[in-house]
């Protein structure tokens, strides 16, 4: 794993914030119990599980404003916290984004390793921490193209980090194909295990753009 750099020494990229590349969505329903047991939530949001869709969603951003950076992050659903989603566990391969993802929208970004390899349609990838591989899987996608935005499948958020609340409404499109997945590995000290529970739909969605607007930020916590 790249030594995290000081915040001192990464380029500030504040919101708002444009991407593009490419996205695999699985759409999950996820028990209380399930959540409580393996969900790996913070403190604050322990017991405030209302459910609703959970997502998990590997990206390969090609184009953002602080380069090209490979993402794997878990939204368990809603929260009795004004009915948002959180992002509770997410790693990426780019510590300009983790350092700029926790400033300007309270993500609890961590910087790992990525293997994202494509061949012959087909697309693997694997997320290792110190060389060690935590999460592996591959995605092929099949059928036609169709449409796909977060007004089928929105993104309403609600972080804390540091002592404030941020909420943010991302916006995208592209266009998605359907998916079948097969996740291998995913050890639970870093990510809940997913591959326990059968997803009731994935998409690969190439290509898409997404929008990260500007955060609502809040003093303290709700």
């Amino acid at each position: 794993m790249t030594e995290p750099l000081s915040k001192d020494s990464v380029q500030k990229s504040p919101a708002p914030w444009d991407l593009k590349g490419e996205g695999v969505i699985l759409v999950y329903k996820f028990s209380k119990k399930w959540i409580k047991e393996k969900g790996q939530l913070p403190e604050y949001l322990k017991g405030k599980f209302s459910g609703g869709l959970g997502y998990l969603m590997l990206v390969n951003y090609t184009q953002s404003p602080v380069g090209a950076y490979r993402e794997l992050l878990f939204i368990p659903g809603k929260f009795k916290l004004k009915g948002k989603q959180s992002i509770t566990r997410i790693f990426v391969d780019s510590e300009q984004s983790t350092q700029n993802g926790r400033a300007n929208w309270g993500i609890p970004k961590e910087t790992m390793d990525f293997d994202w390899v494509e061949d012959d349609g087909e697309i693997k990838i694997q997320v290792k921490s110190q060389g060690e591989y935590f999460f592996s899987c591959e995605i092929k996608h099949f059928g036609f193209p169709f449409p796909a935005s977060t007004k089928l499948l929105p993104i309403d958020l609600y972080q804390q980090w540091e002592g404030k609340g941020f909420y943010t409404k991302p916006s995208g499109k592209g266009k998605a194909k359907l998916a079948r997945v097969k996740i291998h590995e995913v050890n639970p000290k870093f990510f809940p295990p997913v591959d326990q529970i059968k997803p009731l739909l994935a998409v690969h969605i190439r290509p898409f753009q997404i929008h990260f607007p500007k955060p609502i930020i809040h003093e303290g916590s709700i």
